[in-house]
């Protein structure tokens, strides 16, 4: 069953069962400066997750792209990828335990056709905070799953929130226990080295995460405890890429329909067959990363050495070095054919423009190009060093982009090992140095919902609209990054702002703020808002019906929130930097003061 099959069977299962489908929202969060990149289905809908009434109800189902930057290390084994597509229903405040958990073994059972024997489920062994879950285990047993494939685990795995375990939480983080559900590949042999009992947990390969139930009815609160949310809340996410392993009985992802073009012509590249063991590793991360930079860049996230853009040009140099060794130095190829691949998998769902295809593969070429003749002097540099330690190292990773891994498997093949405390301490250096340069930057967020962020959120509609008086009705927002202190507006203009030009924005702005306006939100749909000349954010998916904010009659936007209730009480706004951000893109930093 291919991959587009499975999604469109998943968001019909649940469309049958009075969910309404929402779009992906991009791997940038919008608006939440806590996280670089969305990294599940539920990070779009924290605020209706603890409490905000959502335009299209209670029951939500989607799939969201995802990407998860802590995971690049772990690329390399038979099922972890940095990009992943996330399949996600969610209750708010609606139904609960009872009907989520009959509902998820139905789809897997009856629509994907996986057998039961080879399903295990996981639940919460409780501690101080939470009871055990019982009810979850009496749900389970009662849909013919036995005793000895219900396994129980501490909050280090079965419990869910952004930030992972409890005490990691910060106040006002959601969260809760999960069930999990594993598929059993039985023709995979446990290895002793991961223990001398597999279980669903073990790191051997035998077991597959294929889907998680997050009961999510706790709030964290600043004293460290944790009381119950408004609403009892389910957020589930499974998979899509291991729901395709599990479904092809496949327990090798880079083997299965959603990768197979892609590794195919990876061996056509670099001439090396991924059957052969020694080719398996490099042939999955170059899969994984060629994918994972397709979808960023599509997204709006060029190569850079800053925050996000600095993450893509990583996943670029490490699948490029992977490919120098596959092809054992010879002359850098195009990556033109992998990243077309990936593309034509997705073309359907995501790229259906060509012209945003052809921009994706010319980027990417680019700064391949660039980077090919770093990567050989990088190398032989690496090659005259008789004695490299781990300063050595990370002058290698901070000049030419090296990740410490192929360093250290360059060096070994000489017989020559990396003290890795040297290069860490090296490590820690640079980011102490980087962390002065970008104090605060991802302090605080839209995602608390203080008063502070919930002002600064509301000053950029009054920016934008300034904007597009000032300037011209060509500038649209690109983006935003709001913390408690500051706003960060990117938006589409080709030249420097004059300082007349900074001076009229800023008066305008505070003249409306003087103004009180009220602010107002209705939900509509989608259509009827565009036509009522509400302002959106291009390249942004929107549902059917929206949530529209007014303020007065000077800025109409369709937006999330949360807002003020009247403009009079934001403070006195201040433009405090304006630069650029990219090409034909400004950057407005701004503050609002008592």
């Amino acid at each position: 069953m291919a991959h587009n099959d499975i999604r469109n069977k998943y968001i019909e299962f649940f469309n049958k069962r009075g969910h309404i489908e929402i779009p992906s929202s991009p791997l940038v969060p919008e608006n939440d400066s806590t996280s670089l990149f969305t990294s599940s289905g539920m990070q779009p809908l924290i605020t209706y997750l603890l409490g905000e009434k959502h335009p299209l109800g209670t029951r939500l189902v989607n799939s969201q792209k995802c990407f998860r930057a802590q995971d690049i290390e772990e690329i390399g084994d038979n099922r972890h990828t940095t990009f992943f597509e996330m399949l996600g229903n969610w209750s708010l405040g609606d139904y609960f335990k009872k009907e989520q958990l009959p509902w998820f073994l139905e789809f897997l059972t009856k629509e994907l056709g996986l057998p039961k024997e080879k399903l295990a489920v996981t639940v919460f062994e409780g501690n101080k905070d939470v009871p055990k879950d019982e009810e979850s285990v009496k749900i389970w047993k009662s849909l013919g799953i036995p005793d000895s494939r219900i396994f129980y685990y501490d909050v280090t795995k079965n419990w869910w929130s952004r930030s992972g375990v409890p005490e990691n939480m910060p106040p006002g983080e959601p969260g809760g226990p999960d069930s999990e559900v594993f598929f059993e590949f039985t023709d995979v042999k446990h290895d002793s080295k991961y223990g001398k009992v597999c279980h669903p947990n073990c790191d051997c390969g035998r077991f597959l995460e294929i889907g998680n139930s997050v009961f999510m009815e706790y709030q964290k609160q600043k004293d460290g405890s944790f009381k119950n949310l408004p609403q009892q809340n389910v957020d589930f996410g499974g998979g899509l890429e291991r729901l395709v392993a599990a479904q092809e009985n496949n327990s090798d992802i880079f083997t299965t329909g959603i990768f197979t073009p892609i590794v195919y012509e990876i061996e056509k590249v670099s001439g090396k067959s991924y059957k052969e063991m020694e080719n398996k590793s490099a042939i999955r991360v170059i899969a994984d990363h060629i994918k994972a930079a397709t979808f960023l860049i599509a997204d709006g996230i060029e190569p850079s050495n800053k925050t996000q853009g600095y993450v893509v040009r990583r996943l670029l140099r490490r699948a490029a070095v992977k490919m120098h060794k596959l092809r054992e130095g010879s002359r850098v190829p195009s990556y033109y054919s992998i990243c077309r691949q990936v593309i034509g998998l997705y073309k359907v769902i995501y790229f259906s423009d060509e012209k945003i295809s052809e921009r994706i593969a010319s980027i990417m070429d680019i700064e391949m190009g660039k980077f090919a003749s770093t990567l050989t002097k990088g190398l032989k540099i690496l090659g005259k060093m008789e004695k490299p330690d781990g300063k050595t190292a990370f002058d290698l990773y901070q000049t030419y982009g090296f990740p410490l891994e192929i360093t250290r498997e360059i060096l070994i093949q000489r017989g020559i090992s990396i003290n890795d405390k040297e290069f860490k301490q090296e490590f820690h250096k640079h980011q102490e140095k980087s962390r002065t340069a970008s104090h605060g930057l991802f302090r605080g967020g839209l995602a608390d919902q203080t008063v502070e962020t919930t002002k600064l959120h509301t000053a950029t509609h009054l920016l934008q609209q300034a904007l597009r008086n000032a300037l011209g009705t060509h500038v649209r927002q690109k983006g935003s990054n709001i913390t408690s202190e500051r706003l960060r507006f990117d938006f589409s203009h080709q030249s420097k702002l004059t300082t007349e030009e900074i001076t009229k924005i800023e008066t305008v702005v505070n003249d409306k703020i003087k103004e009180n306006l009220q602010v107002k939100m209705e939900v509509i749909g989608f259509d009827k808002a565009i036509k009522k000349g509400a302002l959106t954010v291009e390249g942004v998916k929107y549902p059917d019906k929206v949530k529209v904010y007014s303020i007065g009659n000077f800025s109409k936007e369709v937006c999330g929130g949360p807002h003020v209730s009247f403009t009079g009480g934001l403070g006195s706004f201040k433009i405090i930097k304006e630069e650029a951000a990219s090409t034909n893109c400004r950057r407005i930093y701004a503050i609002l003061s008592r």
